[in-house]
This record gives C-alpha cells, structure tokens and sequence, in this order.
C-alpha cells in the first residue's frame, strides 16, 4: 500500500501530466503543421524557440519562467490582473513548466508524421473543391494520428519526469507542486527514507512503461485502420 505521502505525490503528478498535455496538445498540432507545410518569415526563429528547452538546461528554463511568471514579473502581473492571482509556486506553474519542457517532443514527433503525408492527396481534394481547413481536417489530420498519438505520450512522459524548470519555477511545496520527482528528491535527501524513495522510482517507472506501451498499441490500430486493416 501507498502511504498518503507517496499517494498525494503520485496523483500531483498525474494530474499536472494530463493538464500539460491536454494544453500543449491543440497548439502543438497547429506548430506542427506549420513548420511542416508553410514557408514564412522568422519560420527559423519560430522552431528555434520550439526546441531550444531540448538544449538547454531545464534550470535555465525554470529561471527564466520565474522571471517572467513571478508576481512582479510582465506575465505574472497580467495573470494577477486578469485572474487576480499568479501561477508562480502552484500546480498551475507546474503545468506551465511541464508543457513548455515537453512541447518540443510533441511538436517534432507531429512535425514528422505531417511531413509523411503525401502532398497529392491534399492537392487532389483542393482541385475538387476542398477548402484548407477542410483538407486539413479530413486529409492530413487523419493520416497524422499515429504521429500525434507518439507525441502526445512522449510529451505524457516528458511532463511526469519533469524535475529541473518545476523546482526553479515553482519550488517544492508538498502537496501543491511536490509531484513524483520531486517528493523522490525530497525522500533521497531524508535519512531513513530508501524504501519510500524506491517505491516512487518503482512507480514512475511502472507509468511510463505503461505510457509507452499505450503509445505503442494505440498507434498500431491507427496504422492500421489508415491502411484500411482491421485492427
């Protein structure tokens, strides 16, 4: 059994992933397909800002929210402004984090499965009278499923193990920000506590096997339901 420690951390951390996911998931999509079918200016600058929390260290990325998310800072002040409270040092912050740390992997791996797709079968609808949009939501989206159902999991995970931008973002405040890395980081920090600190790694472990071999079935079917199969 779980104690209510290692339960509170366990649902934080659930709860946050999903949040990140589900806010990343609609924008990403739309990145995606531009970066992959549109030639624009600052397209260059626009993918380099996508990744760059790949290269960088995720401290730096933490910092960097921290000063433009605080209560003093541009972001944090409109949040207070519109919603009269921050994000800074809560869950919400967290899911900030955790979205801007996974964006890249969803992006690239929907970036990818959109460039896959043949461009004659988006023209062909055009020239039978297809608008963008249409063609865009019967054509390319379909046939890039499998691609976003991998990004959406890859950025599940991503967000789950999201350890370095939380706690320079948002600290680590049990039961508020302490999700299943950090309490684990906490628990390796505490004399006498190896037992609980395994059990967390046993679980986020355990979670992300699960995401993976989700990721792997869910992609199957869509494969081949597209190839006209039975899944």
């Amino acid at each position: 059994m779980l104690s209510s420690f290692e339960s509170e951390a366990l649902m934080l951390s659930l709860k946050i992933s999903l949040w990140a996911v589900f806010t990343g998931l609609v924008p990403g999509i739309g990145i995606a397909y531009l970066l992959a079918r549109k030639k624009f200016p600052g397209k260059l600058l626009l993918d380099g800002l996508v990744h760059v929390p790949l290269v960088i260290p995720p401290v730096v990325t933490g910092y960097i929210l921290l000063i433009l998310f605080n209560d003093n800072g541009y972001f944090g002040k409109i949040l207070i402004k519109i919603f009269g409270s921050g994000i800074a040092f809560s869950w919400k912050g967290a899911v900030l984090a955790s979205v801007v740390m996974s964006f890249p992997l969803l992006v690239r791996s929907v970036r990818l499965s959109i460039e896959s797709v043949d461009r004659g079968l988006e023209e062909a609808s055009r020239t039978l009278g297809a608008g963008r949009l249409k063609v865009f939501f019967t054509i390319t989206l379909p046939l890039s499923i499998p691609g976003i159902i991998t990004g959406t999991v890859l950025a599940f995970a991503r967000a789950l193990g999201e350890f370095g931008a939380t706690i320079t973002f948002v600290s680590n405040i049990p039961g508020e920000t302490s999700t299943l890395p950090l309490a684990l980081y906490s628990l390796t920090q505490t004399p006498g506590t190896e037992s609980e600190a395994f059990r967390l790694c046993l679980i986020s472990v355990a979670i992300a096997l699960l995401a993976i071999a989700g990721s792997e079935y869910l992609s199957r079917r869509a494969g081949k339901r597209l190839r006209g199969e039975h899944a």
